[in-house]
């Protein structure tokens, strides 16, 4: 079995930050413009409270999954909540506890901050994912509308 470990993307991650954020889209069936990528990369490293963050996990030393997540206030609670928005694992990855281990990093980066909502969503079609999900969190039967 091999070790993962879970630390805050680092300036040195852009390669591989990338590759995993496009094999994300890929698996959604979608793409961004490349002043997106731009953008969301000087994003993860402003300071401000409500910007994005993001996580690598790393197996054997090497970059096998992220996740991004961010803050936001709610009119639910003083503390606010943690969305989770993108969580991937390389295919080679899946299974080795990467994925839990993301989840788990944000949880805590969360509670640090005296958040205790942490949510997200995926597609009604990944199963895989699916399977995680139901093991470190609970369904919440919402469903999601989009104005585009």
């Amino acid at each position: 079995m091999t070790d993962i470990t879970i630390r805050p993307l680092e300036q040195s991650d852009h390669a591989d930050w990338r590759r995993l954020w496009t094999a994300y889209l890929t698996f959604y069936e979608t793409s961004v413009p490349e002043d997106v990528y731009e953008t969301t990369w000087k994003r993860l490293f402003d300071p401000g409270e409500f910007e994005p963050k993001c996580f690598v996990a790393l197996r054997d030393g090497e970059p096998v999954g992220l996740v991004h997540f961010m803050f936001h206030r709610s009119c639910w609670s003083i503390e606010g909540n943690c969305y989770l928005q993108d969580l991937f694992t390389d295919e080679a990855a899946r299974g080795s506890g990467a994925g839990a281990a993301l989840i788990e990093a944000v949880r805590q980066a969360a509670a640090e901050r005296g958040v205790r909502n942490v949510y997200w969503m995926t597609h009604e079609t990944n199963a895989t994912a699916q399977r995680l999900y139901d093991r470190v969190a609970r369904r919440t039967g919402f469903i999601e509308y989009d104005l585009l």
